[in-house]
């Protein structure tokens, strides 16, 4: 009896070699789970393959862009978007020459302390039409119909306030500053550039970070329409627009007439190719 052991040689056994695996037939399509190096993918039509240039700016057309360097003190900072054409309301107080540079509405927050109005307003009239519900008296239903009128009055208020807010206008051109305001009464300030001596804004811890601030505005003569605004969004653009229309109207003009640029220039023809011989 012969013992096998782990490394032994023990009974002997009759193995065939193993034959190499048959090379796999060459065919048409590659391999399940790999891709062909040779087939390429093909990308639905007017889609472009992720790296690949793109083939034409007809592709992209209409997208534009303005990358022209700010000029003058706005070198380096991002001007405030401003609409195009003014708009209804203000474009009844500009003259055919005056050039419109842009207009703004006051901050939301002026609108804070009526918005806190408003929310009281409603807390108290449900908190009293509860307590009038339980009063037993002759005299209730005319209460409760008092402080539903009380109320409905403030709402009205309160809404009013807004489309006032909504209808107020600051106004920038090239030749003066003007602040629009009222609904049925109007009132236009209106201050020219050149008698400007001297200009601030200011801002309150709030208003740093909600992006408002107060401009104050001097000028040479003693009775002032328009020195006081407060609450204008995006105080830093603005007065630096406003410095900039001040002092460097010329930088403001060659910027406003530069045209746009595209987003990636057309290609140019190929020259014909010259005839053999010529």
């Amino acid at each position: 009896m012969t013992d096998s052991g782990a490394g032994g040689s023990g009974d002997k056994k009759d193995t065939e070699p193993l034959e190499p695996p048959s090379p796999r037939a060459p065919s048409d399509g590659p391999a399940p789970g790999a891709e062909s190096p040779t087939r390429e993918f093909q990308f639905p039509p007017g889609v472009a393959a992720p790296g690949a240039p793109a083939s034409a700016a007809a592709d992209i057309d209409g997208v534009r862009f303005d990358d022209s360097p700010a000029g003058g003190l706005l070198s380096g900072v991002r001007a405030p978007a401003v609409p195009d054409v003014p708009s209804p309301i203000s474009a009844r107080y500009l003259f055919p020459t005056e050039k419109y540079r842009g207009e703004w509405r006051r901050h939301w927050v002026h609108l804070m302390p009526w918005y806190i109005i408003g929310t009281l307003a409603t807390f108290i009239m449900g908190l009293a039409s509860g307590m009038l519900t339980k009063w037993d008296n002759e005299n209730r239903d005319t209460a409760l119909s008092v402080t539903v009128i009380v109320w409905l009055l403030i709402l009205g208020f309160v809404g009013w306030k807004i489309l006032d807010w909504y209808m107020d206008r600051f106004i920038l051109t090239n030749k003066r500053i003007m602040l629009i305001q009222g609904v049925i009464t109007r009132s236009v300030a209106m201050m020219p550039l050149g008698r400007v001596t001297d200009m601030k804004y200011s801002q309150t811890p709030m208003g740093r970070m909600l992006n408002y601030g107060e401009f104050i505005i001097e000028s040479a003569g003693q009775d002032q329409a328009l020195r006081n605004v407060p609450h204008l969004p995006n105080p830093n653009e603005l007065y630096l627009q406003m410095c900039e229309e001040m002092y460097e109207p010329e930088a403001v003009d060659e910027r406003m007439a530069e045209p746009e640029e595209d987003l990636i220039p057309e290609e140019e023809p190929a020259a014909p190719a010259k005839a053999e011989g010529a």
